[in-house]
């Protein structure tokens, strides 16, 4: 009798159990304590910042000054002090009290004042023009502005200065302003420029920046001259003179 023989499919292989989930690693940052030592350092840069801030927006101020003593100071009663003749076309006035003194063409008026905001001024001008004169314009400074160089060396200043001016850069256009030339000498601050508004003449503007005291404060010293560009063959060699002529006494 022949033998069955029972056909069995293969058993499937052996099922592996599934490998284990990796592990997520979870990376906690933690803040690092700041040790004192290292908040002080810090401390001292925001403090430095601030005070960074509040020393260029006064330095700002006082160029603003000199912006309004060069384009808009009034013409004030006729109030001269000492004045000496000179034999030549100018005459020596000389404020005692200022402690300033500056040759003037010798038939200009003289006026002084006081306005807002400024210790003084001084203005010299020919009768019946509004457009020529020489104004010297004092104002008290902060006791962190303890020489001439606390505004910066005389390019950076003339460029804070006249960058500060200039509006020729908005639409519509406004005051164009533009540096000719800046310099330091007789210890003072030069600066040459012209202001331009739109549709109107070009004005010329030489300027001399001092410091001194009067020994409770510290004061600038602006002195201003200027005249019309299409006129400056005619009235430059004028305010040229008188503005390098001032000297603080």
């Amino acid at each position: 009798m022949a033998s069955v023989v029972s056909l069995r499919p293969p058993a499937p292989p052996p099922r592996h159990s599934a490998p284990p989930a990796r592990a997520k690693v979870i990376l906690q940052c933690r803040a690092r304590p700041i040790p004192p030592s290292e908040q002080n350092v810090r401390s001292d840069e925001r403090t430095r910042f601030s005070f960074g801030e509040r020393s260029t927006t006064r330095r700002r101020e006082a160029l603003l000054q000199i912006f309004l003593s060069a384009v808009s100071f009034p013409f004030i009663a006729n109030n001269a002090s000492a004045e000496t003749d000179l034999q030549q076309s100018f005459r020596i006035y000389e404020d005692e009290m200022n402690k300033f003194r500056i040759s003037i063409p010798q038939d200009w008026l003289v006026g002084t004042g006081e306005a807002n905001g400024i210790k003084s001024i001084t203005a010299f001008y020919p009768k019946g023009t509004s457009d020529l004169n020489v104004s010297v314009v004092i104002t008290g400074l902060g006791p962190d502005y303890t020489r001439l160089e606390s505004f910066g060396t005389v390019d950076a200043f003339a460029e804070s200065l006249v960058n500060g001016l200039d509006r020729s850069w908005k639409r519509p256009p406004g005051l164009a302003a533009k540096l000719i030339n800046s310099k330091a000498a007789n210890g003072l601050y030069y600066v040459e420029y012209t202001l331009q508004n739109p549709g109107e003449k070009c004005r010329h503007i030489l300027s001399a920046i001092g410091m001194a005291s009067n020994g409770w404060y510290n004061r600038l010293y602006t002195v201003t001259g200027q005249f019309m560009e299409d006129e400056s063959e005619k009235y430059r060699s004028q305010i040229e003179q008188s503005v390098s002529s001032f000297r603080l006494i």
